[in-house]
């Protein structure tokens, strides 16, 4: 594929997909800038080469009853009723964008249509303009090349900046390409590069961590990295599907009975670690108190919601060992203080490790970054699912359409 620095951008309108899927506080202000400020670097580049920057992104997912009908309604943008569309807006990310950048970064009213393009139009060499949620239009999820049209319309040259959905063949990601020359900006570039070392040339001894909620999801890639890590330590709440697969008793833990078929080859293999030991408790909320418990000892009424002190010793000692070491996923329930021990254990054990260390997925990352450890590690995809896929070798419709422009 094209990367930044191989394409003559200088001057020219610069149409940049962006991952600024942040968190927002409840009065709509982001929580964590991680995903705005990774994508700075290709935007002071483009400031350099004197550009028009049109930045394109998303923000949450709003549900078909939000995008109401019809469309362009007195009142409504996008097809989103106002009353509906805050929570959803890039408003803040604009203010955001603008702080990071030290420029004046205005706001479009949608993505499309005739306002935007006379927006653009006005723009000035060195100007940035932040284009409205894609996702208030269906149009975007569904990859319609009228849509994707529309948006090209907007720029002279595409640059794909946003990893974190490059595993999605959305309008903005995957058929824009057909409209305009495309390549990788800086982001995504050193995305590929990093995983693909560890992909295809890991220093050994090599340790995958993986943890959160839904094992089903990850499957692929434990089954792959059976071949190629040495180590694989699994934790929160996948990892008690797998210990109700060996005949554990869970208790009220979160399982997900319908994946545990698919793990049987996981669980022959020595080279998987489970916790020992377990945090327990009624509730998510730590009320009537916790207690430590060894796996396979869970109350019918209780919940493992944290990885124990054993496992932590067991877990801190075989990181401490690695060359190499891939984390995506929580140890347990961390939002809440009472659970968060264990996942923090392994964040400061990465982040001690001499080993070449790459973590993903938001979570993590967001728990990272409130830790101040972010930049103990080698490398932070921004890319939680697609870092994901691109790890287990599936192919990623977005560099895919890179690769053919």
């Amino acid at each position: 594929m094209n990367y930044l620095r191989q394409i003559d951008v200088s001057g020219k309108k610069v149409l940049l997909r962006a991952e600024f899927n942040v968190s927002l506080d409840e009065n709509n202000k982001v929580i964590d800038d991680f995903r705005i400020r990774s994508t700075v670097p290709t935007i002071e580049y483009l400031l350099e080469k004197n550009c028009r920057i049109i930045i394109m992104a998303h923000l949450g997912r709003p549900s078909s009853q939000e995008l109401a009908r019809p469309r362009q309604a007195e009142g409504e943008v996008g097809g989103v009723r106002k009353q509906e569309l805050e929570k959803f807006s890039l408003a803040s990310v604009a203010e955001k964008l603008s702080e990071l950048t030290g420029k004046n970064v205005g706001l479009a009213p949608d993505c499309i249509g005739q306002e935007v393009l006379d927006r653009v139009e006005k723009l000035k060499n060195g100007e940035i303009l932040l284009l409205e949620n894609l996702r208030f239009h269906e149009e975007e999820e569904k990859n319609d090349k009228d849509f994707a049209r529309s948006l090209a319309e907007l720029g002279e040259v595409y640059i794909n900046d946003a990893f974190g959905v490059s595993h999605r063949a959305h309008a903005s990601v995957e058929a824009i390409t057909e409209f305009l020359p495309s390549g990788a900006g800086f982001l995504l570039e050193k995305e590929i590069l990093n995983l693909t070392r560890v992909k295809e040339s890991p220093e050994h001894p090599f340790v995958a961590i993986f943890g959160g909620s839904k094992i089903s999801s990850k499957l692929k890639v434990i089954g792959i990295f059976l071949d190629q890590a040495d180590r694989i330590i699994l934790g929160g709440a996948l990892a008690n599907t797998l210990l109700y697969a060996k005949g554990f008793s869970v208790g009220a833990s979160l399982v997900e009975k319908e994946a545990v078929f698919d793990s049987e080859r996981i669980l022959r293999s020595e080279k998987i670690l489970l916790p020992q030991d377990a945090i327990v408790c009624i509730n998510p909320e730590g009320k009537g108190g916790y207690k430590i418990g060894p796996v396979g000892q869970t109350p019918n009424n209780e919940m493992i919601l944290d990885i124990g002190p054993k496992t932590e010793e067991e877990f801190v000692k075989i990181i401490s060992g690695a060359k190499t070491v891939v984390w995506n996923g929580p140890m347990g329930l961390f939002e809440k203080e009472y659970f968060a021990h264990g996942t923090e254990a392994i964040a400061r054990s990465v982040a001690e490790s001499p080993a070449f260390s790459v973590v993903g997925g938001g979570e993590t990352v967001a728990f990272l970054e409130k830790l101040g450890l972010v930049d103990k590690f080698d490398f932070v995809s921004t890319g939680g699912g697609a870092m994901m896929e691109f790890l287990a070798g599936e192919k990623l419709p977005g560099l895919e359409a890179l690769e053919r422009n």
